[in-house]
């Protein structure tokens, strides 16, 4: 049982060879795609949760990734949840007059000079419906 085992994980590592580690640019590609085509057709498969793991640990280890990940840390929570409604919303920083104030004070919001006061955030909570606890 055990050499089979070995078998079929060897097996594995040859076909998806993220899962050996140290993957090159085509090959981290290359299970992007098939992490996608089982997310369609089998979401449920111990290997799509195998292989998000993997992929999620290699773009951690990219330089850039790291960086990125620094900078969202450092966030507070306020300033990234207006800057994901402003997304989803295709918002700028005019369109916060009712919740924030002028634009130039929603700018230092976002500029991480002011914070959001908690008349804001109550403002911001009841206008888009989300708990107030994502603002703090």
């Amino acid at each position: 049982m055990n050499t089979e085992m070995l078998s079929t994980v060897n097996s594995l590592i040859k076909t998806i060879p993220l899962f050996d580690g140290c993957p090159s640019e085509k090959e981290y590609e290359e299970a992007l795609e098939l992490s996608e085509y089982l997310f369609d057709n089998d979401p449920h498969s111990p290997i799509l949760t195998m292989m998000i793991a993997k992929i999620e640990e290699y773009e951690n280890s990219l330089p850039e990734m790291a960086e990125f990940n620094e900078r969202i840390a450092n966030t507070p929570a306020g300033v990234a949840m207006l800057r994901v409604i402003m997304d989803q919303h295709d918002l700028n920083q005019s369109d916060f007059e009712n919740e924030i104030g002028k634009k130039s004070l929603v700018s230092r919001i976002l500029n991480g000079e002011r914070s959001l006061t908690v008349e804001a955030i109550k403002r911001l909570s009841q206008r888009f419906g989300l708990p107030v606890h994502l603002f703090i």
